[in-house]
């Protein structure tokens, strides 16, 4: 075999093999911690900072690092959850009756009655603060 014709084979091989490994990534989508939506995190105010902390301990596991989703729930910093769409009450509301699915396939989303009110305005002043670094404001909700 010539050189040229298997220098063809493994760019041809690694071509189909690079291919192979896209279309797996796309069919079983992220992997259990893998980030849904890249985040920018601003320089966090002391409020944040706390809210950081609660957020780590009670929501990661499902709403990823910094709020950027995960395989088991959604990103927090989208424009869904603007200001306009889901105020603060509807963090509040989240944490002690649930959620029901509604904008995401994860399923729904149980009571944390272990979070005390407090710690979810910590979360929410942190929540708040990725999603103004990353363009998300106060839209109007219009159905």
């Amino acid at each position: 075999m010539k050189t040229t014709e298997i220098i063809q084979i493994v760019v041809i091989g690694s071509a189909l093999v690079g291919g192979a490994a896209v279309i797996a990534s796309k069919v079983m989508g992220p992997g259990e911690n893998d980030a849904t939506v890249a985040v920018t995190v601003p320089q966090l105010t002391t409020t944040a900072v706390k809210g950081e902390k609660y957020y780590d301990k009670s929501c990661i596991s499902c709403h990823g690092d910094n709020a950027s989703g995960t395989k088991n729930g959604p990103p927090l910093v989208h424009d869904i959850y603007n200001p306009g769409h889901h105020a603060d009450e509807a963090f509040y509301r989240a944490t002690l009756q649930g959620v029901k699915q509604h904008h995401w396939p994860y399923g729904n989303m149980p009571p944390r009655p272990e979070i005390s009110k407090r710690e979810v305005s910590y979360i929410i002043a942190y929540v708040r603060e990725l999603q103004e670094a990353n363009g998300i404001v106060y839209k109007s909700h219009r159905m």
